[in-house]
């Protein structure tokens, strides 16, 4: 099945009014952005932020894994579980928005490929239009699986968060020519499984652009530098709600927080006082 069937399948070509297009966004709409406009993503986890991002007209929202660590308050995404993230698709699917609703695969939900459809069908059955897994060529048969039962697949190379135990940290990938051939070889080999899009992570600039300049699918970057196809950030970090850590790559409006915590207060400190007794 085709990105374009499985849209006409899941119903994604009604006609539903929107401020600034007229078609639901599809895998093969995505795909078609690559070299003619950049792809906007963000991520979205729940009910409200699927609205604005409607609003605001991004073409692709994930629900990512993410939210883990920004929601659920998680030390990394390794805890998070499919219940969790079926859960959260579940919202943000009920907003209807017109982008393309992708979703994360967790960790270890997709060992095999037999697994991984079955993880796949769980996010599709609770609103999800695509799945994204972490990985190249080490799961081509999980891909392979997840596109021949007819799910479009978003791929995601270069520093990849389920791994950061493993890793022992973050890690810019990319840096010497063991990991760009790597990368590239990878980056291929998702193109080739049918991935309507890649998803580079802390990838180098320079690394970035070449894989950009030879695969025929569009790359969505995350701290991967500005030659990308798109970028993709956590709304959060782009807010300035993020409680904690705010990656480099990020100019959040720092004034956002504060506006919010300001309102709060300020409510709270207009309650009015109890009586001093009460009869």
């Amino acid at each position: 099945m085709t990105p374009a069937e499985f849209a006409l399948e899941r119903g994604l070509d009604r006609g539903e009014p929107c401020r600034l297009s007229e078609t639901r966004e599809t895998p093969q709409t995505i795909l078609q952005r690559k070299d003619r406009e950049p792809i906007a993503a963000l991520t979205a986890y729940d009910f409200p932020m699927a609205k604005l991002l409607d609003a605001a007209g991004v073409p692709l929202l994930l629900v990512g894994d993410s939210l883990g660590m920004v929601v659920l308050g998680y030390p990394d995404t390794t805890h998070v579980t499919l219940d969790e993230m079926a859960h959260h698709v579940r919202a943000v699917a009920r907003a209807k928005p017109r982008g393309l609703i992708a979703a994360d695969l967790p960790f270890e939900t997709y060992e095999t490929p037999q697994q991984a459809v079955k993880s796949a069908k769980r996010l599709v059955a609770a609103g999800a239009e695509a799945v994204k897994a972490e990985g190249g060529q080490a799961i081509l048969p999980q891909i392979e699986a997840i596109r021949a039962a007819g799910i479009p697949f978003l791929g995601h190379l270069g520093m990849l968060p389920q791994q950061v135990l493993e890793e022992g940290g973050y890690r810019i990938k990319g840096r010497d020519e063991a990991q760009r051939e790597a990368l590239l070889a990878d980056a291929w080999a998702l193109g080739q499984a049918g991935a309507f899009g890649i998803v580079l992570e802390l990838v180098t600039p320079s690394v970035a652009a070449e894989i950009t300049a030879e695969i025929n699918i569009p790359t969505i970057g995350i701290g991967s530098g500005g030659d990308c196809d798109g970028q993709i950030l956590v709304t959060t970090d782009l807010l300035g709600t993020s409680t904690d850590f705010i990656p480099k790559h990020v100019r959040p409006d720092e004034l956002l927080r504060e506006r919010m915590v300001g309102i709060i207060r300020g409510w709270r400190e207009t309650l009015p006082k109890p009586s001093a007794t009460r009869e």
